[in-house]
């Protein structure tokens, strides 16, 4: 279970950067509203001829051992990881939301039904991202091997202070924003069905990055400066959490990889490998978040030199 903080009432802050209200997120939310039944079944299937994820996420060219057929095979794999791991996250985020509006619910007021829509539409990614996995093994047709299980590392992050909680959150939120737009977007080279996941998910976020930055600011505003300082290093504790597991999910790929195409790595290739898919993931799920700019404003207004520590930490998962 979160660590609760007490909820100081809802008052407006001089934040410079953004103009953020639960209205905006809330008509913005019933604007897009899709359903998992939209966009995957019926018909709607994974082209495996085709690469998922854009270079510069998967960085699969890198590994200059492979040919393009493995690197192709490599790059769904990232694909299959990427939806997981975005899954996996989403379960933790899920309760984390439940936990700061419960003390709203008798209000009834924007705030509450905004973030009780954004805890439906977690719910409801989760829901496709389960049924993407299912799909993705069926046609794949080797079995690829994940970090978790998801509850296990929802705990050990809840376990840690709120603030630091919404501040990984948020991170990821941005993430979110940042990868389609920057690289996933405009890459037509993309399985057309994994692309249009992408897309929606991302629609939906965008309004998930908004609300968990005015979440962020509510939580930091119950916090001394001491509190904010504790949160921050329980920020850093959690991405280390992260990390570790995206070092454990690359060594899953490569015997994923392995089994798919029959290919057998040199302790060196293997090194190579693990070196490279590491820090492709680091910078997927750690430093394409942590060095957005949006991101890097609400540090800004926590307490002085917390931004300047995120971007220096950020520099190493490039």
């Amino acid at each position: 279970m979160t660590r609760r903080l007490p909820l100081p009432p809802d008052t407006k802050r001089n934040v410079m950067y953004h103009h953020y209200s639960y209205a905006e997120a809330l008509a913005a939310s019933r604007k897009i509203n899709w359903q998992v039944e939209d966009l995957i079944g019926d018909g709607k299937r994974l082209d495996f001829a085709k690469p998922f994820m854009p270079e510069t996420l998967a960085r699969t060219g890198s590994l200059r051992f492979l040919d393009s057929e493995q690197q192709r095979t490599l790059n769904q794999i990232r694909g299959h990881g990427y939806l997981y791991i975005f899954g996996l996250v989403e379960e933790f985020i899920l309760p984390f939301v439940m936990d700061h509006v419960r003390d709203r619910l008798h209000d009834g007021d924007l705030s509450t039904r905004a973030f009780l829509g954004f805890a439906a539409e977690e719910a409801k990614h989760i829901d496709l991202f389960k049924r993407f996995r299912k799909e993705f093994c069926a046609g794949f047709g080797t079995e690829c091997q994940v970090i978790g299980p998801p509850a296990d590392i929802a705990h050990a992050v809840l376990s840690h202070h709120p603030l630091a909680v919404a501040l990984a959150i948020l991170q990821i939120e941005w993430m979110t924003q940042r990868h389609y737009i920057d690289s996933i977007k405009g890459d037509e080279d993309l399985d057309p069905q994994f692309k249009n996941l992408l897309k929606h998910h991302w629609m939906e976020e965008a309004q998930h990055a908004t609300l968990d930055t005015l979440m962020t600011e509510t939580l930091a505003a119950a916090c001394s400066g001491p509190d904010i300082e504790d949160a921050v290093e329980e920020y850093f504790e959690i991405g280390a959490l992260i990390d570790g597991g995206l070092k454990q999910q690359v060594l899953f790929d490569r015997e994923a990889l392995s089994q798919a195409t029959g290919r057998r790595f040199s302790e060196a290739e293997r090194a190579e490998f693990l070196t490279i898919q590491h820090q492709a993931q680091r910078w997927t799920f750690l430093g394409s978040g942590m060095s957005h700019r949006n991101f890097l404003a609400t540090l800004r207004d926590l307490r002085p030199g917390v931004e300047e520590r995120v971007k220096r930490a950020a520099l190493a998962f490039s």
